[in-house]
């Protein structure tokens, strides 16, 4: 499956997979406005042997194929802070 990603102009760390190139219009709209301008950063093929960084590249494919768009956002502050065993 090929997937075509764009980087949010608006936010930072935040990147769409699209089925299809320039596709936006699967967008909700308010994501759409949320994310302000979208620009191409990499054409990828999601195969079996894909590694991702941040993300997993089979959850990447099912979202395409049942949404038309996968949204990866930045992991947040809590989540790379140290847990600590109390």
């Amino acid at each position: 499956m090929q997937a075509y990603v764009y980087k949010s102009q608006r936010k930072d760390d935040t990147y769409v997979y699209l089925a299809q190139r320039d596709a936006f219009d699967v967008l909700p709209a308010p994501l759409a406005a949320s994310l302000g301008a979208l620009t191409l950063v990499l054409e990828v093929a999601l195969t079996d042997q894909r590694r991702l960084a941040r993300a997993d590249a089979a959850q990447v494919r099912d979202e395409l194929s049942s949404r038309g768009f996968y949204l990866q956002v930045p992991p947040s502050v809590t989540s790379m802070m140290p847990r600590h065993n109390d």
